[in-house]
């Protein structure tokens, strides 16, 4: 009996060790705590050869670190190995080390640099060790020179971090046509780049969107910048280069073609038909009336489309001008005003010889003065020696556009909303952006956005200032 009662005991202070000791002993089941979650990344705990090693001569480099790896990451988006090899190295993961096996014949007296990038990761939480660089050379010396700037998109003002920027050495204009660049960085979501451990030296220096993965400029619809004259890597601090992006050319998508098989069309598909550019609702009081037809016109006869007010009495000096597949109807509205515009049947008549179906009457009216804002806008440290012309820009697209003539700019009837602004420097004067040309060593026009955005409100005077 008294082994037994002993036996009872243990087993009680065995579950004591498990169980939440209440006020009368054993009493409440607690949770068993897994500690706090784990939000550090890897830490490396070995390489072999040693970082910074010097007179490397192997093909191999691996890396133990104190916890299980992950698969690497996206290795062509993430790792960079500098000077660019010809041959891709081998990457590999096993439980807690991470293997290079390299494939290109090392140049001698060399630093090289391997950057991971975000590709290393622990298996569990998924925590990453961001940009763990790897440094050696073939020399007796590890190269310690930087070279620093950032990538602007031209045409906005804007950053693109998915481009690349290039070095070569020794490169003549087609170099960066043919050949892969010697060295590679990534650009940072603020535009960013940033060289370390270069030789001494100058460098031909270039920015690309990558389309195709060649690292090589192919096309003129990538995105592309250079640099007029070479640029030299520095010891401590670096003095920043701005390179500004374009696109020569736009990237037209091909269509697919159409079927050379064509059905005949039905009655109803020959009848022409148009669409207004205010939609049939208010008609914006600084803008034209335009009509757009589905092809384009072979006659028009513009005493057949007669604009009239309510008691179709018609208007006078309204003007018609043909473009293509367009009528644009010029006239001096007038605010919060009826019109009528009556479009014959046998006004417009396309190659087919369609017309519309019947005689359309269209009912609109114009806009009130105070459905506009007012806008002031003044300028401090602008260059009006530069053309600069102001774009208001609503989700990518310009929808304003004027020139800059004075530090102040007045407009009185500006539609109501929330605009970024952007500042274009106009060079040639033409009232639009254009692009540089690699071939011609022309840089594009270049454009300032503005990081705050302006909100215009209608029958309200609207008055900025903008620094530069």
């Amino acid at each position: 009996m008294r082994a037994t009662g002993l036996l009872y005991s243990l087993l009680i202070i065995a579950l004591c060790g498990i169980i939440t000791i209440g006020s009368n002993g054993c009493g409440q089941i607690g949770a068993i705590s897994g500690g706090a979650k784990d939000t550090l990344p890897p830490v490396l705990v070995d390489a072999k050869p040693e970082p910074a090693t010097t007179n490397f001569t192997g093909n191999k480099i691996s890396f133990s670190f104190d916890e299980y790896i992950d698969e690497l990451q996206d290795i062509q988006a993430n790792i960079i190995v500098s000077p660019y090899p010809k041959q891709t190295p081998e990457f590999r993961t096993k439980l807690k080390t991470v293997s290079i096996k390299l494939k290109d014949s090392l140049l001698p007296n060399t630093t090289y640099s391997i950057n991971f990038g975000s590709a290393i990761k622990d298996v569990n939480e998924g925590n990453v060790l961001k940009n763990f660089t790897y440094v050696f050379s073939t020399g007796p010396v590890i190269d310690s020179m930087r070279l620093s700037g950032k990538v602007e998109l031209a045409e906005t003002g804007k950053t693109d971090s998915t481009m690349i920027v290039m070095l070569y050495r020794n490169a003549v204009d087609s170099t960066v046509e043919k050949i892969k660049p010697n060295y590679i960085a990534f650009v940072k979501g603020d535009g960013s780049f940033s060289f370390y451990n270069l030789p001494p030296g100058n460098f031909n220096i270039y920015a690309l969107k990558d389309g195709d993965g060649g690292k090589t400029y192919n096309s003129k619809s990538e995105l592309f910048a250079f640099l007029d004259k070479p640029v030299t890597s520095e010891k401590d601090s670096t003095s920043p280069v701005t390179l500004y992006a374009y696109a020569e050319e736009k990237d037209i998508k091909q269509q697919p073609q159409a079927s050379t098989t064509t059905k005949p069309k039905t009655a109803a598909q020959k009848k022409l038909k148009y669409t207004l550019s205010n939609g049939g609702e208010g008609q914006d009081l600084r803008k034209d009336l335009v009509l757009q037809y589905t092809s384009a016109i072979k006659k028009f006869d513009s005493s057949k489309i007669i604009l009239t007010d309510t008691n179709y009495v018609p208007i006078s000096g309204v003007h018609y001008l043909l473009d293509s597949n367009k009528i644009v109807l010029k006239q001096a509205w007038k605010e919060e005003t009826d019109y009528r515009l009556i479009i014959n049947k046998t006004a417009v008549t396309d190659s087919t010889d369609s017309t519309i179906a019947k005689t359309d009457t269209i009912r609109f009216k114009t806009k009130r003065e105070a459905d506009y804002g007012n806008v002031v806008l003044r300028f401090n440290n602008i260059d009006l020696k530069k053309h600069p012309v102001i774009q208001f820009v609503q989700q990518g697209d310009i929808k304003e556009s004027f020139a800059i003539t004075s530090q102040e700019w007045r407009y009185k009837l500006f539609p109501p909303g929330e605009y970024e602004i952007r500042i274009l420097f106009d060079d040639n004067n033409n009232g639009r952006w254009d692009p540089g040309s690699y071939s011609k060593k022309l840089q594009p026009e270049k454009v300032i956005a503005l990081p705050k955005k302006i909100s215009i409100r209608e029958s309200w005077d609207n008055e900025s200032e903008i620094n530069l």
